[in-house]
């Protein structure tokens, strides 16, 4: 770490955190943790009752992202859809707590505001159930959308595309998206979980994990150097200036311009993974912030494996704050 990225310059960086803007684009959800013990199994069916202790409502999908720049100290605005509903209503009071701008949320009537519950018991999550719609949304909305951001072009350093296949990202509205930054200093990165890379076309920075990649470019990592082929054949195929993969314990590998730049393993950064949930959220909100603070790809996907390795260690989608960061410095 300490060739590429200095303490001095990791501080520097991260001083600059609130003068960076990031616009984070896609799938806002919510995600409802019920927390409880199990002590016996219902008398009804073969389940094990839950007996509920507390739960809590957490913003998730590209909410999650926001709220990781959020709380590394970025300026954050966010674009998506949630529907007129109560849990859509409860995702808009909880960015006006943060005091983030909500006029880049379009209100879709007859959708629901995409909901993950996960009922948890011994710090063991039993079952999830989901409510949402995955149509893709309508043009009036990807119209609202681009307008939105349109409006930033001044203000952003950089766009987080979060893409949970929940109906939002299209190839259309990438394509807007590009063409309202082209001629900018602004940093696309894409988090992807679409199987057709071809919708991403161009971006300057795309994070798929190592499934995601292995399923893009068709083809399996078993040896050390397979991921170095996969990479070069999806980075010339797509244009992208840069390829991020997250390898789970394996690290990270950075790949640019077709050319491998840097294979950072942080082994040690996590004392012990608890969860994984929303780590891909974390890498990604880290590494936009870091490139609008101005650092360069590698200097940012050092930061983010640093707050990726911080985040593994708490239980459920969770953030880091500037204060944890510089503490692991």
């Amino acid at each position: 770490m300490h060739r590429i990225l200095t303490k001095k310059r990791a501080l520097e960086i991260i001083a600059s955190f609130s003068q960076a803007g990031v616009l984070v684009v896609g799938d806002v959800m919510v995600d409802h943790f019920i927390w409880g013990n199990v002590s016996r199994i219902s008398p009804e069916a073969p389940v094990p009752v839950v007996d509920v202790q507390k739960d809590s409502i957490l913003l998730g999908g590209c909410a999650n992202v926001l709220n990781n720049i959020y709380a590394m100290g970025g300026k954050v605005y966010v674009a998506g859809v949630i529907g007129a509903d109560n849990i859509g209503k409860k995702l808009l009071v909880e960015l006006h707590e943060r005091k983030i701008d909500t006029k880049g949320i379009v209100v879709e009537k007859g959708r629901p505001t995409t909901l993950k519950t996960r009922i948890v018991a011994h710090g063991q999550q039993m079952v999830r159930f989901d409510k949402e719609n995955r149509k893709p949304i309508p043009q009036t909305s990807i119209d609202k959308i681009l307008e939105y951001v349109k409006s930033l072009r001044k203000k952003i350093g950089a766009i987080v595309i979060s893409d949970y296949n929940k109906g939002v990202i299209s190839r259309e509205l990438i394509e807007g998206i590009k063409t309202i930054t082209k001629d900018s200093n602004i940093f696309i990165c894409l988090d992807p979980k679409q199987n057709n890379f071809s919708i991403y076309k161009g971006v300057h920075v795309i994070t798929p994990n190592h499934h995601e990649a292995q399923r893009a470019a068709g083809m399996e990592i078993t040896k050390a150097n397979d991921i170095q082929r996969l990479s070069e054949s999806l980075l010339k195929k797509y244009a992208f200036q840069a390829m991020l993969i997250t390898r789970g314990e394996e690290g990270m590998s950075l790949f640019e311009n077709g050319r491998k730049i840097v294979h950072t393993h942080f082994s040690t950064q996590a004392k012990e993974v608890y969860d994984v949930t929303g780590a891909g959220d974390t890498v990604i909100g880290m590494l936009a912030l870091g490139l609008a603070a101005r650092a360069n790809i590698k200097e940012a996907t050092c930061l983010a494996n640093l707050a990726a390795g911080i985040v593994v260690g708490k239980i459920g989608t969770a953030t880091v704050s500037q204060k944890e960061l510089i503490e692991v410095l």
